[in-house]
């Protein structure tokens, strides 16, 4: 088969392993990745620190002036894809649960939803890349080559989540880090716009009961067939 750049657009819910798939793949084969969530983490870290939102609230006529104070961009540190808040690297600060749970809020604005993905668009003109996040494949590009829509039962997200913080250092109870992503599905998944649903042309790679190596090669194999690499 010959060999083509295209888009590859992976959505899916909360700590249901995209984004690791995502990063694999894309060191690879050689595409670009773009961590869409990532962008919407860092825009929630620069409102919390202007004082514009907390995790009850968001001052939304201040959301425009902010947007056009935040630029997002990405660099690889160590070998690894770093998230950068108007040249700062913010990776670790936006990786917090309190940061995710601002993210999920403010990014059920649509304002906030139309300047990002406009960016994303920008990204993805020349393919040659995978992008992963919640609505990716039905609003970014709904005319992807390739979607796949991640997901696992609430509990072994949550898990992998608890897992996670308390390697980082944190103290979260898994009570709490449940009700984190059971909150953030229903956020994700109940938005006005650009909520998180599977494309209808979606392969749907369910995880619950894989382990990285085997969803990795699902994932892998699926990609070949779509672009001949």
């Amino acid at each position: 088969m010959e060999q083509k750049k295209i888009i590859v657009a992976i959505d899916g819910h909360s700590s249901s392993g995209k984004s690791t798939m995502a990063k694999r793949l894309a060191a690879e084969v050689g595409y670009v990745y773009v961590d869409t969530g990532a962008m919407y983490r860092a825009f929630a870290l620069h409102c919390v620190r202007l004082g514009v939102m907390d995790e009850q609230n968001i001052e939304e006529p201040k959301i425009p002036e902010v947007i056009g104070k935040t630029a997002i961009s990405f660099a690889i540190v160590d070998g690894r894809q770093h998230t950068l808040l108007n040249g700062e690297d913010v990776e670790s600060e936006i990786r917090t649960l309190r940061i995710g749970n601002c993210a999920s809020r403010i990014s059920a604005l649509p304002i906030v939803r139309e300047a990002m993905v406009n960016a994303q668009q920008k990204m993805g003109m020349e393919k040659g890349i995978i992008m992963d996040g919640r609505d990716i494949g039905t609003v970014v590009f709904p005319s992807a080559e390739m979607k796949v829509y991640v997901t696992a039962s609430e509990e072994v997200r949550a898990e992998r989540r608890f897992l996670e913080l308390k390697a980082k250092g944190e103290q979260p109870t898994m009570e709490a880090v449940l009700a984190d992503v059971r909150d953030r599905d229903y956020r994700d998944t109940h938005r006005a716009v650009g909520p998180l649903k599977k494309a209808d042309d979606a392969f749907v790679l369910d995880n619950t009961y894989l382990n990285q190596e085997e969803q990795y090669t699902l994932l892998r194999l699926y990609f070949k067939s779509l672009s001949g690499l």
